[in-house]
């Protein structure tokens, strides 16, 4: 009788929404009372095929619980998907789309809906990473960086084909860790996937103080005609590139100083920069703004606006190839030794890129549930590929043109900023509107992120996605309490960015990938030694990755 009280439709989890499987194996079956239908023709009273069908799969279903699938109903006895129905307990019956009717997207959309989960705040960093490998090295690093992870993100996708035995039809990246590795699969990949977030979400507090500091002070300067242009380091002319730490190569040790200029005496204006601080005030403003909209019960209102980070992503595109145009290429190679406006083709601090590039690339947690909705599955390969390409393109486009353009030998190369938008003065009305719009995007992505956190981690712990407004309260402080004490003391995303992708780097992309890979041919005894070799070299590579943030 357990089996009786369960659901015809198993659920499946496709990234935070639930959607029924209809597929043969996930069905399950219960007795069909003879009542109306509700479909084209209300009257219609259920047949006699189908009632003797439906007490067949009834026969089938008492035969064995649901976790043996020795004797599961076979194929031909599930009716096909145009005569699968959803019973009331009133009488009524709703006819239920089969998987054909359901939404898939062709290749098209969904290589383009890869690239636009893929582009996130790390685009803004490429630039420096580049500065810190090396121009030659970034690019080279960038390419080998875009290639492992792609292999790695493919091995994820293969996971749940290589489990025999079992339907991994609704499973996700997780459940394959669970599978292999018992209960520490499970946690550390839900510990490693909220690292992730929580970096984005402190990333994206840093940013939004950062953007809202720009933007209040250019309406500010523009409302009481104050010329800045004298006010910063940088170089002359209608496209002024400014170096906001001049005296120093190593921005992280001055990231708590502000953009700092001379009031002439103008006491409004003394009290602007008091109460209008990039570290002391902006972060304690935004908590009016977001923290209420992270004790939202759902987050379907936030998620009309995900569009934003498409039209964002292509205005900075145009925004960096108008500014290179301007600018010019500004490129002079030397190999191994450091001039005053240029920095060497390879340098030692490369592991930063390698820290930055991981989490730009990361989507291995979720590309599962992403492919699920291709239309085509056998061109899921390809089109993971294409997308892999496509980013990695927009990646070194951004990085290139941003490097090779910015003025030097009148800045340095060294001038960089961790978000090149930092290079361009406040009172730059392209820049403005870059930020604006970046700024909007991230106040409705950030709640977003934050339902995403919640849901894993009380689904987790206390198995609801909403246990009580005091849990989530808390949850919630600690998220914001973490992005306002670093957009204080360390607003610098550059190495937030680096040590958060590198540490979920580590399970997400490298090791558990490669470790499920091998175990799973040394079961089939197909393990050859060139392939444990490999995989066993990207796992170094991983761990390499994460230690060497700490040194550089």
């Amino acid at each position: 009788m357990e089996d009786d009280s369960k659901p015809l439709l198993g659920s499946v989890r496709a990234g935070e929404s639930y959607t029924d499987s209809l597929e043969p194996r996930g069905r399950r079956a219960f007795h069909v009372e003879h009542r109306n239908i509700v479909d084209d023709a209300p009257q219609e009273r259920v047949s006699s095929e189908a009632s003797i069908m439906s007490s067949r799969i009834h026969y089938y279903s008492r035969l064995t619980g649901s976790s043996d699938r020795a004797l599961a109903p076979p194929d031909h006895v599930i009716p096909p998907a145009e005569d699968i129905y959803v019973y009331s307990p009133l009488g009524t019956a709703f006819k239920v789309q089969g998987k054909d009717g359901a939404s898939k997207n062709p290749s098209i959309i969904t290589i383009f809906a890869i690239w636009n989960t893929m582009m996130g705040t790390s685009i803004l960093s490429i630039p420096f990473g580049i500065k810190q490998a090396g121009f030659t090295l970034g690019i080279i690093i960038l390419v080998a960086m875009g290639i492992l992870t792609l292999y790695c993100c493919y091995r994820v996708l293969k996971s749940t084909k290589s489990i025999p035995y079992v339907d991994t039809s609704d499973w996700e990246f997780p459940d394959v860790c669970r599978y292999y590795f018992g209960a520490f699969g499970k946690w550390s990949s839900l510990i490693f996937s909220m690292v992730s977030l929580v970096g984005a979400m402190v990333v994206y507090w840093v940013l939004m103080s950062n953007f809202l500091f720009n933007t209040g002070k250019f309406i500010y300067n523009s409302v009481h005609h104050i010329n800045m242009s004298d006010s910063d380091f940088g170089t002359n002319g209608s496209e002024r590139v400014i170096c906001p730490f001049p005296d120093t190569h190593h921005h992280g040790s001055n990231v708590s100083v502000s953009l700092l200029y001379v009031s002439g005496g103008n006491s409004s204006t003394a009290v602007f920069d008091r109460w209008w601080s990039k570290t002391n005030t902006i972060p304690l403003y935004l908590i009016v703004l977001l923290f209420p909209l992270l004790n939202f019960r759902s987050a379907s209102f936030f998620a009309r606006f995900t569009f934003l980070g498409t039209i964002s992503v292509i205005y900075l595109i145009g925004l960096v190839t108008m500014k290179a145009f301007r600018l010019g290429f500004h490129l002079e190679f030397h190999w191994f030794e450091h001039t005053k406006a240029f920095v060497p083709e390879f340098r030692l601090l490369f592991p930063q890129l390698t820290g930055i590039l991981t989490l730009a690339f990361f989507i291995h947690n979720c590309i599962i549930t992403l492919m699920k909705s291709n239309k085509h599955q056998e061109n899921n390969v390809r089109d993971l590929s294409l997308a892999y390409l496509l980013v990695g393109l927009t990646y070194l486009y951004v990085g290139v043109l941003i490097f090779a353009s910015f003025p030097s030998p009148e800045l340095s190369k060294d001038c960089i900023e961790p978000n090149f938008l930092d290079n361009f003065p406040s009172s730059d009305v392209w820049v403005f509107v870059a930020r604006t719009f970046l700024l909007f995007q991230m106040t409705t992505v950030y709640p977003l992120l934050g339902y995403l956190v919640r849901v894993q981690v009380m689904s987790q712990v206390f198995g609801s996605h909403y246990p009580g407004f005091f849990h989530v309260l808390v949850l919630n402080i600690i998220i914001v309490g973490s992005g306002v004490l670093m957009a204080k003391f360390y607003p610098n995303i550059g190495s937030i960015i680096r040590f958060s992708g590198a540490t979920c780097g580590l399970t997400l992309v490298f090791v558990f990938p490669a470790l499920i890979h091998m175990i799973s041919l040394k079961r089939r005894g197909e393990l050859r030694w060139f392939s444990a070799v490999f995989h066993s070299f990207l796992i170094v590579l991983g761990v390499a990755n994460l230690l060497a943030q700490i040194f550089v």
